[in-house]
């Protein structure tokens, strides 16, 4: 059981010990010190709105309630969006003038978790800075309440997956009518969540022909853990080429991963979502692309391809984010399977993921496999090394550094290392005396082995 309070939510498994777990009084805490923090951000006497949606999982209903509660007690207006999706409510935060959002979920973690991620007046995630304010104002716990004369009211919102599939549709990279030409059959694991009342419906608007559906009633009991990973997938893969869907594709609960199944069931790849949708747009569109560190170097093979240009952030959206406006970017994301398209809003997005993905391939004709063959084909791995007791984990860092200051490094999250045909990245752990090794190499194999020459090499650095 755990609870984990950062800069940009506080995360935890729900029940359990106060302080330890997310409990009413840490959410409360928690809602508490965000409501305050907006004052300070508004200045005045003016009253703020608050958007707020959450996920289907089975604490969310009650947790909502207790945010709505707290602050409507501190004098704020909530737009209650109900169940939502993460973009959605991204999007609804400035549209209707909101100083604030917040949307309950836990995103990928298994059903016993649950979260508050919370969103500035553009709809983006909290810089570090801000985070930290509100940590420290959770931590003095002196909080100030409205006089009952001045308590914040509770508005219902019901259209805001629709308007947010209405933006979509007229993007001008978005084809419907050569969607709808080419018949697609789509299969979808929704993983019992908000994705099985948001995703049909844009593909519905989309003219998708037949929609095999795997676990679209939003119960929140999650069938299987809901990380969008192959390991959990067995079911949609053998459904695709059962039912001869032209595509497979999953979402995360609050519907920012995006994961596609070609038709013959194999998956198309994570790290490919960011690839494929960037090889669409820069047909179009050329100019600047953005990744994380620890994505994959395909993203840069595909700006090249098209004489456009990508530089790599720090792990993490809002870090992606902010080299994006840096960069003037025109488009981002992260290997999870991530699309941000600034065009639409600055935040991680599957329903424009999927619109862009299904106008380039109807465009395009042929299958998912075939396009997916037309890709750089990289692999990668993931360990991770126990640090001794004591250990300075940045002086560690800066020795393996050093080491390989003839190559090409980055040190603006860890230290990456990239070699002619691959790449390693390290990084400390926030939580647990552990280094992360991320690496990545034309084979499974290499990578492997790349992975493990450097656990050695921290072993013997310590």
């Amino acid at each position: 059981m755990a609870l984990i309070a950062s800069v940009s939510g506080i995360r935890g498994t729900v029940g359990g010990s106060v302080g330890s777990n997310l409990t009413p009084v840490d959410a409360v805490a928690f809602a508490s010190a965000y409501g305050q923090w907006l004052r300070t951000q508004a200045g005045g006497d003016r009253r703020l709105r608050v958007a707020l949606g959450r996920d289907a999982r089975i604490s969310g209903e009650a947790l909502s309630d207790l945010v709505v509660s707290t602050l409507r007690f501190q004098g704020i207006d909530v737009l209650d969006l109900g169940l939502s999706t993460t973009p959605t409510v991204e999007m609804m935060v400035p549209w209707e003038g909101c100083d604030g959002g917040i949307i309950l979920t836990a995103s990928h973690n298994p059903g016993e978790w649950n979260a508050l991620k919370l969103l500035n007046a553009r709809g983006e995630f909290l810089s570090a800075e801000d985070g930290a304010k509100i940590l420290a104002a959770r931590a003095a716990g002196t909080f100030e309440f409205a006089p009952v004369s001045e308590l914040g009211r509770r508005i219902a919102v019901t259209d805001g997956i629709e308007r947010h599939i209405q933006a979509i549709l007229n993007l001008d990279l978005v084809d419907v009518e050569a969607i709808r030409a080419r018949g697609f059959a789509v299969a979808l694991d929704a993983v019992a969540s908000t994705g099985g009342i948001a995703i049909p419906m844009l593909l519905e608007a989309l003219g998708v022909q037949r929609i095999e559906g795997l676990y679209c009633e939003p119960t929140g009991h999650f069938p299987h853990n809901p990380e969008p990973l192959r390991k959990h997938l067995d079911e949609i893969c053998a459904l695709v080429p059962e039912t001869k869907c032209d595509l497979g594709i999953v979402v995360d609960p609050d519907v920012d991963r995006l994961v596609f199944v070609s038709e013959n069931g194999e998956l198309f790849g994570e790290e490919y979502t960011l690839v494929a949708v960037a090889d669409y747009l820069l047909q179009h569109r050329p100019g600047h692309v953005v990744s994380n560190l620890s994505s994959s170097r395909a993203l840069r093979d595909i700006a090249e391809r098209h004489q456009s240009t990508y530089s790599a952030s720090a792990v993490g959206e809002v870090h992606v984010v902010t080299e994006m406006k840096a960069r003037q970017a025109v488009l981002g994301g992260e290997g999870n399977g991530g699309i941000i398209l600034p065009e639409l809003h600055y935040g991680r997005d599957a329903l424009v993921g999927v619109a862009l993905f299904l106008t380039y391939l109807a465009k395009r004709g042929g299958t998912c496999s075939a396009l997916r063959a037309t890709y750089p084909n990289y692999a990668m791995a993931k360990e991770k090394i126990d640090l001794q007791p004591g250990v300075d984990t940045d002086a560690l860092l800066a020795r393996v550094a050093a080491a390989h200051a003839h190559l090409n490094l980055s040190t603006i999250d860890g230290v990456k290392i990239d070699f002619a045909d691959r790449w390693v990245h390290l990084r400390k752990s926030n939580t647990e005396p552990i280094v992360r090794i991320y690496t990545e190499a034309p084979t499974e194999a290499d990578a492997a082995a790349l992975a493990s020459e450097f656990v050695a090499k921290l072993a013997n650095a310590q």
